[in-house]
């Protein structure tokens, strides 16, 4: 079950990059037709992919196309951040989390070749470019 409540945001101001490494889509529209609704940030599998913000899990699983292992966590002010293309979810849905907590590892799991995260951040269901955010 889904706590109803969302812990309050660290009051940091920015959300924390949940993991180092080389961006290797930005966001936006790329060449193909395809729109990136995130980042893919390129880091070694296994890698520790880290909590942008206190938030509750409302996802974790490797249901939708494409994303392999993804987690969905929900913030304060209708906002989201997902995490797709994970080797290992080290949490499950319902939790309550911190931010820089380890939710997940790297992984290539989805629609890609090498190992890297895919990073979103929405307001309700509106991507908005995560570099305003991090």
């Amino acid at each position: 079950k889904i706590p109803s409540t969302t812990p309050k945001l660290s009051g940091q101001g920015k959300y924390m990059r949940p993991v180092s490494g080389k961006v290797v889509s930005s966001y936006g529209p790329k060449a193909d037709g395809l729109h990136n609704d995130g980042v893919n940030i390129k880091a070694a599998r296994g890698t520790p992919v880290r909590a942008a913000e206190n938030g509750v899990v409302v996802y974790a699983g490797d249901e939708l196309a494409g994303y392999g292992n993804l987690i969905l966590v929900r913030h304060q002010g209708k906002m989201m951040t997902a995490y797709a293309h994970l080797d290992k979810i080290l949490i499950n849905r319902g939790d309550t989390i911190e931010r820089g907590q380890s939710i997940g590892t790297v992984g290539s799991t989805g629609q890609v070749d090498t190992p890297q995260l895919h990073f979103e951040v929405r307001k309700g269901s509106t991507p908005i470019n995560p570099d305003k955010y991090l």
